[in-house]
């Protein structure tokens, strides 16, 4: 896996440097602004771009403005964005359209690199990884469409759902039966007026353009 860094912080683009190529990741540019950003997309072609919201010149949302680009431009590179707090508006710019090959995870995450590490290679393998606050607070913004018809089970399934969590995995963090997370799901998505799917990654898609409706 072949990754580009975009990260102002000298101590955090080196920490995650030192991270990622400790697990034989391919660290390919750390760049500390979001023009070096393109430029390294564009020059490397990666498999992921990892990508801090907040950036120079003015330290608002230059980040995220290069990962929309990033996801026009080269929609073959996934990207992973890295954020202080919980930018509501932001995260729902970035997935408003598409949520395959896309994350947005707060900093906090890079502590568990273990977390942080399967979050990069789901996000690179073409998955989501979103941030469980991040997917709390698309959840709420949501509550008054038919997010109130789910029972709470339902919702819990929902919520890893939009995490990116396969059935399996939602088994086993609430500890029920795979029958029983296939029976949530199917009733979710009925509720929710969404047509059923297959595919792990259409229904987190399915979800979250729901909840940003």
């Amino acid at each position: 896996m072949r990754v580009v860094i975009a990260e102002d912080s000298v101590l955090l683009r080196e920490g995650l440097t030192g991270l990622l190529t400790s697990r034989d990741i391919d660290v390919v540019a750390a760049v500390g602004d979001a023009e070096q950003l393109l430029r390294a997309v564009e020059e490397q072609q990666p498999d992921v771009a990892i990508v801090d919201v907040r950036m120079p010149p003015t330290h608002t949302d230059e980040g995220l403005r290069a990962a929309l680009v990033l996801r026009r431009q080269w929609p073959g590179v996934a990207v992973l964005v890295l954020s202080q707090y919980v930018e509501e508006r932001y995260a729902t710019e970035l997935l408003s359209s598409e949520t395959t090959g896309v994350g947005y995870l707060l900093k906090d995450r890079v502590a568990d690199v273990d977390e942080f590490v399967d979050a990069l290679r789901r996000v690179a393998g073409g998955g989501a990884a979103l941030d469980p606050e991040v997917v709390a607070q698309l959840l709420v913004r949501g509550r008054r469409n038919p997010v109130h018809r789910l029972t709470p089970r339902e919702y819990d399934v929902l919520r890893l759902m939009a995490e990116g969590r396969s059935n399996s995995a939602i088994a086993t963090a609430l500890r029920i039966s795979g029958s029983a997370v296939e029976k949530h799901v199917n009733n979710i998505l009925t509720k929710l007026d969404l047509p059923p799917a297959d595919d792990d990654h259409r229904r987190v898609l399915a979800v979250l353009r729901f909840l940003q409706a």
